[in-house]
């Protein structure tokens, strides 16, 4: 027992003695804890210290602020009310500038064309007016009754009949009245029904004379026939070899290659290419497209040229004869497109019509409602079944011409019998050979499947394709272009070469996207001197220059495409247009450009108003883009301007940029290497109520008397041109 008491006693020491020692105030570890709570307490203070600090200097950086705010809320008050106070006499001056302009051009114009008229009468050299419908119809019944099938008179009667229909064009793009438009569009169909079928003729006469003009090497007859207009190629089958079955015509860029029931036939085949399309002319007069013209159109005074057409909105069915359903529809199109014509030069008279529309564009948006949101006209398509595959001339464009892609029953040929020439005479004439062959042709053991049709083309140089071309064939029933039936398409770029079948023997045309080169990457607009500038796109796929001098025009560029026939060349700007959107060069745009391209979204009333304005100072100051543009809402501008005199280009350093809304223009502080938009005005300027007025003050007085000296044709084509382009909203 004794035992076991110590060695109880032995463990209770031993265990105590095992024990961590207690920290006591007076021990080691005591004192580090006191200095570690000495140094929280310095720790808390500083850090309390610094934030007291830190909200001294957060207060005082917002007071600051708030003294910043306020003065410039005070200075913008000033400036607005400065604004206000000289707002109407800005506005007086900007509207007199506009209607001294608009009355001198239109003067010009009607002087221009009562001059025209005077030459044409003074002419006396038999053509006939084709704005006389008496004169029209007696040239063209003596035509029809002309036995002339010599090829070469019958050409330049041709010539003279596309010299008529271009001005039939013309005046159809001008014409207000019904009546006027139909009879005008009854000329050109009865003046290209004419042509198509003296084409004939003259392909009869040639053919029939085939056996006497044999090629020695291939025992058929080829030949090929240039002009101004045209390009013929015929080819008749007098040998009938199987093993013959293509052929090139390597002078006129065509060749084909037919199947085997073809090679073995009595046929001719002729490939006639036109260098105009009016079979598209076709298209649209048997389709006409109905919709009413939006309030962008009339906002920028927009003319869709001939050569583009607009989506359909609704369209009649066909039934009867082809020429009454053309009539029929166009009666009820010619009455919309009276009363949208007749607003629209509503809108552009000098009096009081012209203020109205200055006000409206300066002043009035605010209290319209949101108008940056245009309404888009609702589109109703025909049914799918009647459309199936049919081109839409909006989106794609033809170029190039017209191929016409033909095969005919060879006409009796001449014999020559004791000096006598026989031949037997037919009454109707030139006869298509039918193909796809009918099932009656075919023997019991031949498949009924006809192989394709093969056709090969040299682009023509006087048109520029910026992608892969598109084929599309004619179909004659619903006279629409089509792209379906088209295989083996293959395209060879650098022989400028495209291949392709058919299903049978169709005119073809080659089409492009009308917007490819859309939106641009950038433009600038900058003076040459006076009375001249230079505009400048970058588009999505080639770039170009336009100078304009006066109210003259001159192409040019940035890549070596050909087109001599357009490139530095001088012309008007409204058949420059035409003569771009022919060779496949579209910088232009309408009304429902925005259907295939997206937009900035602008307000139309702002930017034709910023366009009037640039046009006026387009003598001495030069104007670019700013991707800025598109960061600032669609009630307001953002492009980059400044005073220029020199034909040099512009200094980086020497742009500012501009903010244009529909109450007031403004400079901005920011610049175009900013990291984001600010609306802030740049420090030091001031509002105005117009854009040139803004841009005044930072011109010297040399250049505000430089735009003051402009001539009126100059500022009515620069506007023209950039209403026609509207670089503000597609870039």
């Amino acid at each position: 027992m004794r035992i076991c008491f110590y060695g109880y006693l032995d463990a209770v020491e031993l265990f105590c003695f095992s024990m961590p020692p207690k920290k006591g105030k007076s021990s080691k570890g005591g004192k580090l804890n006191k200095a570690q709570k000495a140094k929280q307490q310095q720790e808390e203070e500083e850090r309390r210290l610094q934030e007291e600090e830190e909200a001294r200097l957060h207060a005082e950086k917002e007071e600051r602020e708030r003294l910043e705010r306020e003065r410039k809320e005070k200075e913008q008050e000033r400036l607005e009310l400065k604004d206000q106070e000289r707002r109407e006499d800005e506005l007086n001056e900007l509207r007199h500038l506009l209607e001294e302009n608009h009355t001198a051009v239109t003067t010009w114009k009607t002087d221009a064309v009562e001059k025209a008229k005077w030459e044409r009468y003074m002419h006396c050299d038999g053509t006939p007016d084709p704005a006389v419908q008496q004169d029209l119809n007696t040239h063209i019944s003596l035509w029809r009754d002309d036995p002339e099938v010599n090829i070469t008179l019958v050409l330049k009667q041709c010539h003279l009949a596309l010299q008529l229909m271009e001005e039939l064009e013309a005046l159809l793009r001008d014409v207000t009245d019904p009546q006027e438009c139909h009879k005008y569009q009854d000329g050109l169909i009865n003046l290209q029904e004419l042509i198509h079928s003296k084409h004939l003729l003259t392909t009869e006469e040639i053919l029939k004379s085939a056996s006497m003009n044999i090629d020695t090497e291939t025992g058929n007859m080829q030949t090929v026939v240039k002009d101004v207009n045209i390009t013929l190629c015929l080819w008749a089958n007098l040998k009938k070899n199987p093993r013959f079955r293509d052929l090139n015509f390597g002078e006129a860029g065509l060749g084909f290659e037919l199947p085997k029931q073809l090679a073995v036939s009595h046929i001719a085949v002729r490939l006639l290419h036109t260098h105009y399309d009016h079979l598209s002319l076709l298209a649209r007069m048997a389709h006409p497209r109905m919709h009413t013209p939006s309030l962008r159109s009339l906002a920028c005074g927009e003319e869709v040229p001939a050569d583009i057409d607009v989506p359909e909105q609704e369209e009649t069915k066909r039934t009867g004869e082809a020429k009454e359903d053309i009539e029929t529809q166009q009666q009820r199109v010619d009455k919309e497109s009276a009363a949208s014509q007749e607003s629209s030069r509503n809108s552009a008279q000098p009096a009081e019509g012209r203020v109205s529309q200055i006000q409206t564009q300066m002043e009035a948006l605010s209290t319209e409602g949101d108008l940056t949101e245009t309404p888009i006209v609702q589109l109703t398509m025909m049914d799918r079944s009647e459309c199936v595959q049919a081109v839409d001339l909006m989106q794609y464009t033809p170029l190039g011409g017209v191929f016409y892609c033909d095969v005919f029953h060879l006409p009796p040929q001449t014999h020559q019998v004791n000096g006598w020439e026989i031949r037997q005479l037919l009454d109707e004439g030139l006869q298509v050979f039918p193909y796809p062959l009918e099932k009656s042709n075919l023997d019991d053991t031949e498949a009924l499947t006809c192989p394709p049709v093969g056709v090969s083309v040299t682009l023509p140089d006087s048109v520029v394709f910026l992608e892969t071309p598109q084929v599309a064939r004619w179909d004659a029933a619903v006279k629409q272009w089509r792209m379906d039936s088209i295989t083996d398409l293959s395209y060879e770029e650098k022989e400028a070469k495209i291949s392709f079948k058919m299903d049978s023997f169709q005119p073809f045309v080659l089409m492009q996207e009308t917007y490819a080169n859309l939106p641009f990457l950038s433009w600038e607009l900058r003076p040459l001197g006076q009375d001249a500038a230079l505009f400048t796109v970058n588009g999505a796929l080639i770039d170009l220059s336009i100078t304009i001098q006066g109210n003259q025009c001159m192409l040019q560029l940035g890549q070596e495409r050909g087109l001599s026939h357009l490139i530095g060349k001088w012309m008007s700007g409204p058949i420059l247009q035409r003569a771009m959107l022919n060779a496949g060069i579209n910088i232009f745009v309408n009304e429902y450009t925005d259907k295939y391209i997206i937009t900035c979204g602008k307000d139309p009333l702002t930017e034709h108003a910023a366009y009037e304005q640039m046009a006026l100072f387009a003598s001495a100051c030069a104007f670019s883009w700013s991707k800025w543009n598109a960061k600032c809402g669609a009630e307001h501008l953002v492009m980059q301007a400044c005073e220029h005199h020199d034909p040099v280009p512009v200094p980086k350093d020497s742009w500012s940029l501009y903010l244009l809304g529909a109450q007031r223009s403004q400079k901005l502080e920011i610049t175009e290497k900013s990291a984001e938009f600010s609306p802030d005005y740049y420090p030091g300027s001031e509002f105005h109520s117009t854009f040139i007025h803004m841009l005044q003050d930072n011109m010297s007085t040399d250049g505000i008397a430089r735009t003051r000296e402009s001539n009126n044709l100059f500022v009515d084509t620069v506007q023209s041109l950039l209403c026609a382009t509207r670089p503000l909203m597609y870039s």
